[in-house]
């Protein structure tokens, strides 16, 4: 059952390996955080510049203060997270200088995903969690749509289709919105979860928006 996947995928990870795991928007792949070797891996894997930033995943909010500078109200994290929103905020000591190391921010995921949670739960230390496709490519909602990666992937977690994947908009992945400057938001990316995020940042928080 399902307590086996999660420790299969867990050690899979622990032994430098990448994961290809469901999301609540779309597939990602998964590598530690703090393994710099599987960093190197990921982008590897992806095709990816490697100035382009990966996004941490932890499996609950309250982890979230270890790897970030938080600036906003707790009750902001709650009201965004889990969900399929991407907060980048400033990034603490602890994280891995390894992990995009020309900037001082880090995307946060908390995917309103049980499996993806539960194995992040499961690691010592957070993910870095990329869509599951090459750089510039669409992204994917079943296991078939990346199999070019498959020779690559120490493990396949095959969580079924997510979403209509007749449905653009299901293919957008999270919203990414920058909480790194008191007071404000800029979304990086539009993403799936627009409205709703903005309506919150603006309208229950007062932030203003700024310009990307």
């Amino acid at each position: 059952g399902w307590r086996e996947v999660v420790a299969a995928a867990a050690g899979a990870l622990q032994a430098g390996g990448l994961v290809a795991v469901p999301t609540d928007t779309v597939y990602g792949v998964a590598c530690l955080a703090q393994d710099s070797g599987a960093v190197r891996s990921i982008y590897s894997l992806k095709g990816r510049h490697g100035g382009k930033p990966l996004a941490i995943c932890l499996g609950d909010v309250d982890h979230l203060y270890r790897y970030c500078q938080v600036n906003v109200p707790d009750e902001l994290l709650q009201d965004l997270l889990p969900g399929p929103v991407t907060l980048v905020l400033k990034r603490s000591e602890e994280l891995n200088k390894d992990l995009n190391p020309f900037t001082s921010l880090v995307g946060v995921r908390i995917p309103d995903h049980p499996f993806v949670r539960e194995l992040a739960r499961a690691c010592s230390g957070p993910l870095a969690l990329t869509s599951a496709n090459v750089s510039c490519q669409a992204s994917t909602l079943t296991v078939a749509e990346f199999q070019d990666l498959w020779p690559q992937l120490s493990l396949i977690i095959d969580g079924g289709p997510i979403g209509d994947d007749q449905s653009p908009e299901c293919r957008l992945g999270s919203t990414v919105v920058d909480l790194s400057v008191p007071g404000k938001f800029t979304i990086i990316r539009p993403g799936c979860a627009l409205t709703p995020t903005v309506e919150i940042l603006r309208q229950k928080y007062g932030l203003t928006a700024e310009p990307l």
